[in-house]
């Protein structure tokens, strides 16, 4: 005998049955069956909202019914003959008179117990079973519909029963030694205690009934036809990359549908455990593929985690108190009070000092738990031996399942280190003996993120997903997202790392889209974005919570600066081609760099110094290996070395900094360039990261501009510099009949850093710079006599979004 259940879904509707039909046709060439089934699609919650709403006094539950009833005949006139339709359609009209009059009872009473309850709710499985058995007889298949109230006997506890299985095993094969039909039609969920009372077995229930019929039967095989094809590693709708599970043992199963997999009814697995019965979750609209086994022993596949899943509305309870400690019982009284109101503990958790309980139970439950313990505990909450009972809300519970877990040392840690890298703050941890199972309690707006984050370390090892969020699209924004674009494939076939600009947004318009923005019409979509508002597009990249986020600012804001802190305490790292916030008071400069590393993420600025150079990334990796930087000698400027590389005299010093400009090689104020203000700024970052205490008011400026440039809109900085050739051409003159170049030259010495222009002569390290070259020497103890030389282009919007492109990689990578 094989067993066979076609939930909801399967049954929603006439169209859905008929692939029931097809299906069951083929599994009898095989063996008899019995088939249970569900109510049709939404019957059950239109039958007990109509309840409650009769309850409340809402004569609106008529309407709710009204749709009960056309759902009915509308199958029965989709699904039989006209000739064959009349008794189906009696049965319903019949049916749903006397769910109307009970609805009416209760109308009147304002009363909606649980017995009601279930007498309504059982309507659905017992009209959708019979339309169902008549359709299999229209088609000339004999099927005999049997009611399962006759077959399984439970106690009274109404809306949740308990079986009795001796007799209900008795009752069923008592039944079938009797019956010569190949196909039998059972309705699912109800069951009749001894009173001949009905009662049902628990939203879900169809899948207990069919494998409690499977287990009295010791049926061949229990099916259990669904919408999915199989229990899977994660569910769908959190993560886009969740994969069916092949093959998971009863454990295994339990496990997981226990914590929110809802492919399965958590109990249905018990009955036919012991027996050996597997069971094998299949897809009705999709009958060919494989599906998931569920047996004793199940094949490895090569993960460690067989699963993850999750539990959301749950609460934290805390029974804490000094007068706790040592003193045996306190436990038992607070599991006492939670079970004498039928609460259920779903996560134990107890600190070793006994100063505190933490259990994990549903939200619906909180306020009556803590009535019942705090009614429990009385006295000694008078005497400040015990605090009243705290509750934390809005929270879920977040599990990986799997056998293969037991003796594998790291599994906790890795899971962890996971979502710790992310932000996700663990509230409580439990794990059982048998370590199927470690559980951690969660913020419920961080679980899609950790399952996804989870689901990368533990399934897709070979992948992760980037989010990336970009601010500012000028050159090097544009630069940046064409190389992103055309090294996608690469990064995805080469490093596993699959790179989703989630996020752009510029001076006029924004634009987020979790699907990842097609970096071929990136203009076009964010020229029909929403109006930019830097705080509003940070707030929304918080509150979507995506995983591996990183906040990439290509601009000179400093508006855009000030949302570092914001970002990095939400765990999401900052990458910055902005130099306002590394250049900023000291005070907020490490505040910065210490907020990154308490949330573990990080903030990088590699292209503050040197554009794509690594002259930071070298930097510390000198120091990080224990080397002491005394001196740095360094030309920082890729603008001043292009405009004192390509001034001879003969052209006006104005129209080679127009040059300059034009090339994309200065700030959009060049003014920071010339005054040696931005030159500050990098010897400045420099100085900090080799581990000194410097503000920008301690560096000294040799500068060489006049008073007369630096006055006035950009336009006048040009006008006045054409007036002040004469001063520009003598500059000049001056350092060529010394035979000698003009270098704008930064340098840092045991704590005192300077930048200014210099004569430098034909055997200086600094002479052979050509066009917007950078150069850096690092002096350090290892390099005392010759030493650590950077050079490279230290401008232009190319090298400079390959440096921010770098930076994303050592986020990821890191």
């Amino acid at each position: 005998m094989q067993v066979l259940k076609f939930g909801g879904t399967s049954v929603a509707n006439a169209e859905n049955i008929l692939k029931v039909l097809v299906i069951v046709k083929e599994v009898l060439k095989k063996d008899k069956a019995v088939v249970v089934v569900s109510a049709l699609g939404g019957v059950t919650d239109l039958l007990l909202n109509a309840a409650a709403l009769a309850s409340a006094g809402d004569e609106t539950y008529k309407d709710k019914l009204h749709l009960v009833e056309q759902k009915h005949l509308e199958a029965v006139k989709q699904l039989l003959p006209i000739a064959q339709q009349s008794h189906l359609l009696s049965l319903v009209k019949k049916s749903c008179n006397e769910i109307e009059d009970i609805c009416n009872g209760i109308f009147l009473l304002r009363e909606l117990t649980p017995r009601t309850k279930d007498r309504i709710g059982s309507y659905g499985e017992l009209i959708s079973s019979q339309i169902i058995a008549a359709k299999f007889n229209a088609d000339g298949v004999f099927a005999t519909w049997k009611d399962s109230r006759e077959l399984i006997l439970t106690n009274s506890a109404f809306t949740a029963a308990e079986v009795d299985y001796p007799e209900t095993n008795q009752r069923v094969n008592d039944y079938f030694e009797t019956q010569t039909s190949s196909l039998f039609i059972l309705p699912g969920f109800v069951a009749m205690d001894k009173n001949g009372v009905t009662t049902t077995l628990g939203r879900g229930g169809s899948d207990f009934t069919a494998a409690i019929v499977a287990s009295a039967l010791k049926a061949n095989v229990l099916e259990i036809w669904t919408d999915v094809s199989g229990m899977m590693t994660a569910d769908p709708r959190l993560t886009n990359n969740a994969r069916i599970i092949p093959h998971i043992s009863y454990q295994e199963a339990m496990e997981l549908s226990h914590f929110g997999a809802k492919v399965i009814y958590p109990p249905t697995i018990q009955p036919v455990m012991s027996l050996g019965i597997p069971v094998w979750i299949k897809n009705t609209f999709a009958p060919h593929d494989e599906g998931t086994l569920i047996e004793s022993v199940s094949t490895k596949n090569g993960n460690i985690v067989r699963g993850i899943s999750s539990i959301n509305n749950i609460v934290l309870i805390s029974l804490e108190g000094s007068g706790m400690i040592g003193i045996p019982g306190f436990s038992k009284r607070l599991f006492e009070a939670l079970s004498n109101e039928k609460i259920n503990v779903i996560l134990i958790t107890q600190s070793s000092s006994e100063h505190s309980i933490c259990v994990g139970i549903e939200s619906a439950s909180a306020q009556k738990a803590k009535h019942a313990v705090d009614a429990a505990f009385v006295n000694e909450i008078a005497l400040q031996k015990v605090e009243p009972l705290k509750i934390e809300t809005d929270l879920s519970i977040v599990a990986l399942v799997g056998e293969n877990m037991k003796s594998h040392p790291g599994i906790s840690g890795r899971m962890f280190s996971t979502m710790g890298r992310n932000g996700v703050n663990i509230r409580a941890i439990a794990q059982g003996s048998s370590e199927k199972n470690i559980s951690a309690v969660i913020a419920t707006k961080d679980v899609k993120k950790a399952i996804n984050v989870l689901h990368e370390e533990f399934f897709e090892a070979t992948k992760k997903q980037v989010n990336l969020f970009i601010v500012g699209t000028g050159n090097v924004g544009k630069k940046l997202l064409s190389q992103l674009q055309k090294q996608l494939d690469f990064l995805q076939r080469q490093m596993k790392l699959v790179v989703n600009v989630t996020g752009i947004c510029n001076s006029r318009k924004m634009l987020i889209d979790e699907s990842g923005i097609d970096l071929s019409q990136w203009e076009q979509r964010l020229n029909e974005g929403n109006a930019a508002d830097i705080h509003q597009f940070v707030n929304e990249i918080i509150e979507r919570n995506l995983r591996n986020s990183i906040f990439v600012d290509i601009t000179a804001s400093e508006l855009v600066a000030g949302v570092y802190e914001h970002l990095l305490r939400k765990s999401i790292s900052v990458v910055a081609c902005n130099k306002v916030a590394a250049s900023s008071a000291y005070s907020n400069y490490h505040k910065l760099k210490d907020v990154a590393r308490e949330f573990n993420c990080h903030f990088l600025f590699e292209t503050n110094v040197g554009a794509g150079l690594p002259v930071i990334a070298t930097l510390n990796d000198l120091l990080n290996s224990g080397d002491r930087v005394h001196r740095i000698e360094a030309v920082l400027s890729g603008t001043l070395n292009f405009v004192f590389n390509n001034y001879d005299g003969k052209r006006r010093f104005a129209d080679v900094v127009k040059q300059a400009q034009d090339e994309g090689y200065t700030e959009p104020d060049p003014r920071l360039d010339l005054s040696g203000t931005d030159v500050m700024r990098k010897i400045m970052i420099l100085a900090r990261e080799a581990g000194e205490k410097v503000e920008m008011d301690e560096i000294s400026n040799n500068s060489f501009m006049p008073e007369s440039c630096m006055k006035g809109s950009v336009e006048d900085f040009y006008a006045a510099m054409a007036k002040e050739e004469k001063h520009f051409s003598q500059i000049f003159e001056k350092a060529k009949a010394a035979g000698c170049k003009l270098k704008f030259v930064a340098s840092y010495n045991q704590g005192k850093a300077a930048v200014g222009l210099q004569h430098i002569d034909p055997d200086h390290d600094l002479y052979h710079l050509y066009g917007k070259d950078n150069v850096v020497l690092f002096y350090t103890d290892r390099y005392k006599e010759q030493p650590m030389v950077v050079k490279g282009a230290g401008a232009g919007a190319e090298v400079t979004a390959s440096g921010v492109f770098a930076d994303i990689l050592r986020a990821v990578k890191n």
